[in-house]
């Protein structure tokens, strides 16, 4: 639940009548208007995990690592251990832009980096 109100809103208008081609008019109130600001994303309180298929995921992995660590959910010899994959595979998403056969290695260490992510989930979720 939430108690901040995202969207102050705005008083409303004064009706707006319009006029139809065939010359009927209609009045209707216009809908409030809601200012910017914050908005609650429905997400069930869990994250969707999603697979790492560029350099954006990857680069994703590496700060959650970085703020587990900071937080004390996981020792730093495995922040240091993925952001050593994370390196090793961001080096190999450059390589594979300019010799493409080495994609089956990309993907090889891609699936390893989520194997040890899915891991860290794993004990990180074990110690709360």
């Amino acid at each position: 639940m939430c108690t901040l109100r995202s969207y102050p809103l705005l008083p409303r208008r004064h009706p707006v009548s319009s006029q139809d081609m065939d010359g009927t008019t209609t009045t209707a109130a216009r809908a409030p208007v809601r200012a910017p600001g914050l908005r609650v994303i429905r997400g069930e309180g869990q994250r969707r995990q999603e697979p790492l298929a560029s350099r954006d995921a990857v680069a994703r992995v590496l700060m959650e690592a970085g703020a587990d660590m900071l937080l004390k959910r996981i020792s730093t010899a495995r922040a240091a251990e993925i952001e050593r994959m994370v390196d090793r595979v961001l080096d190999l998403f450059d390589r594979v832009d300019a010799a493409p056969v080495l994609m089956p290695v990309l993907k090889r260490h891609l699936d390893e980096l989520e194997a040890l992510m899915r891991e860290t989930r794993e004990v990180r979720a074990a110690r709360r």
